[in-house]
């Protein structure tokens, strides 16, 4: 089975394979089943999408990545992959002081990151933690109309059908990569859970 592309904004796929953040947080695209989120696969390709993002949505520390990633994108008709992941645990927060607890932990504004609790409020925020691998040389491939739209994931056409065959490194030691999950746990005061695969 073809790996899918998990779909976030540039920024956070920079950051991810800058090791600057482990997690990520999903509800769900407009455009996606019930509008809920669901994993399709503990492994995935990074596509990063400059749809959405904004500057005053970052830490000030990151808003310049906006502009830098815009100019990236803007190659004709291209999609560039840089690396993949390996969606390794989660969780689910529910109260706005769980969030609080991991505000130095992601790029996003707290009042942001707020927003994405709020929205559907009756559903919990799923929190992915997140094991990315950088490639050791950049694929592009064309991009299509239908890998648009506000969706988690995108199957992308041209890409191997499994990351791990094609060569690239770990942003983070084990070693590096276990300390900040423990420290997502120490702040939360609870384990995360394995990944929950749908499908």
């Amino acid at each position: 089975m073809t790996t899918p592309a998990f779909k976030e904004w540039a920024v956070v796929v920079r950051a991810l394979l800058a090791g600057e953040q482990i997690l990520d947080v999903r509800k769900g695209g407009l455009h996606e089943a019930n509008r809920h989120f669901a994993v399709r696969s503990d492994r995935c390709w990074l596509y990063p999408t400059v749809e959405h993002q904004r500057p005053e949505l970052l830490k000030p520390a990151y808003r310049r990545w906006v502009a830098e990633t815009w100019a990236a994108a803007s190659v004709d008709g291209m999609l560039r992959i840089d690396g993949w992941a390996e969606l390794v645990a989660e969780t689910t927060l529910t109260e706005p002081d769980e969030l609080e607890r991991l505000d130095g932990k992601f790029i996003w504004t707290h009042d942001y990151a707020a927003s994405r609790l709020q929205w559907k409020h009756r559903h919990p925020l799923r929190v992915l933690a997140v094991r990315a691998h950088r490639l050791q040389e950049p694929m592009t491939l064309e991009y299509r109309a239908e890998y648009g739209g506000c969706t988690s994931w995108v199957d992308l056409e041209g890409l191997p059908e499994d990351p791990m065959s094609v060569a690239s490194d770990p942003v983070l030691t084990d070693e590096s990569f276990g300390t900040r999950l423990q420290l997502v746990e120490q702040a939360l005061g609870r384990p995360l859970e394995p990944t929950r695969v749908v499908g």
